[in-house]
């Protein structure tokens, strides 16, 4: 495959496709350290038949973006939150953490050495970086491999909302996305490839998404496809699920700070029940993708609950939506720490 070249891309029309940009990072774990590690124009893993990552599901990984401000600086959105999540995803799967500091250098190296790929301020395009971790070697007992692979790679990616911010309707999902005391707070490909065939079923009956309740009783909603879900109630409380198999969504806990200390309002994390929807005159998914989805309905059962509206997104939703890309885009002030230089 030819490697992209930035002026042949339509900054305007971006999808979310892969495309082979000229450099990203990798580094390999044996002998019992990291080594090799620096930036590469090599696309390609060369990886042996019997790597865990194929057949065992070693294998976790990162999203996160990239944003052109208006002044044409670079800037990540909070990247110390991804590598302290994939640290937490190592661990659960017995994997060697890339060290945080030198995850967070990674990627700001990828994002500076493909800098001419950073879409333009006021395109809604980002570069969106791709942190992967793999068990390799040549293994074939179920157990964690001596030999890993960590990477970084990037491509543009345009607007989520090519019609403007609408809301959408989602379907609750007889399937589990992940078991109770499973991977489901880890950012590990299994749980995506469970994911699938609901998700999949969901498009066919006319739905964005399904929804995933919990995998105990099915009574209370967990997760939004493979993002989370929010409500905001009649009072105003800004209400998130709580469960051990959910993933802890950077995007979901800067919402979570934001409605509280710059809205004012009430927030928790607590349990959303399938059956107590009336509470919530809004409602939306938050995810690295989009930022908020908003929930036109939710149909369980049979049943369809429309929150605020199935055409028009509701004013605390676009608060945030605007609060939160502002930040990211450089037009609002940001909380300290919260974005850091692409230099």
């Amino acid at each position: 495959m030819a490697k992209q070249v930035a002026s042949d891309i339509d900054w305007n029309n971006l999808g979310f496709d892969y495309m082979d940009l000229p450099y990203r990072f990798r580094a390999y774990y044996h002998d019992g350290k990291w080594q090799d590690a620096g930036l590469t124009e090599d696309s390609t893993l060369h990886i042996s038949e019997g790597s865990t990552a194929l057949h065992y599901g070693q294998a976790d990984f990162e999203g996160m973006k990239a944003y052109r401000t208006k002044s044409g600086e670079i800037q990540l959105f909070r990247p110390d939150r991804n590598a302290k999540r994939m640290k937490d995803s190592c661990t659960r799967l017995l994997m060697p953490a890339f060290p945080e500091d030198q995850f967070v250098q990674a990627a700001k190296e990828v994002v500076k050495a493909n800098a001419d790929f950073v879409p333009p301020y006021g395109t809604g395009g980002t570069l969106y970086l791709r942190p992967l971790m793999i068990g390799v070697g040549g293994n074939i007992g179920v157990h964690a491999a001596d030999e890993y692979i960590f990477t970084i790679f990037a491509m543009p990616v345009g607007s989520y909302f090519k019609g403007g911010m609408v809301p959408t309707n989602f379907i609750t999902s007889d399937f589990d996305r992940a078991a109770h005391k499973g991977t489901g707070q880890s950012k590990v490909g299994g749980n995506y490839a469970a994911s699938l065939l609901p998700g999949d079923e969901a498009h066919k009956n006319g739905f964005s998404d399904c929804i995933y309740l919990d995998p105990v009783n099915h009574e209370k909603i967990e997760e939004v496809g493979s993002a989370n879900f929010f409500g905001i109630t009649k009072d105003n409380k800004f209400i998130t699920p709580k469960s051990p198999s959910i993933l802890p969504s950077i995007t979901k806990y800067s919402l979570l700070w934001l409605a509280k200390n710059r809205l004012g309002l009430e927030v928790e994390e607590g349990d959303v029940y399938i059956d107590q929807l009336d509470q919530f005159t809004k409602a939306g998914a938050c995810g690295t993708a989009a930022v908020i989805s908003p929930i036109g309905g939710i149909s369980h059962h049979g049943n369809l609950h429309v929150f605020y509206s199935e055409t028009e997104v509701g004013p605390i939703t676009t608060q945030l939506y605007d609060m939160l890309t502002g930040i990211q885009f450089g037009d609002v002030e940001a909380p300290e720490g919260w974005v850091q230089k692409v230099e």
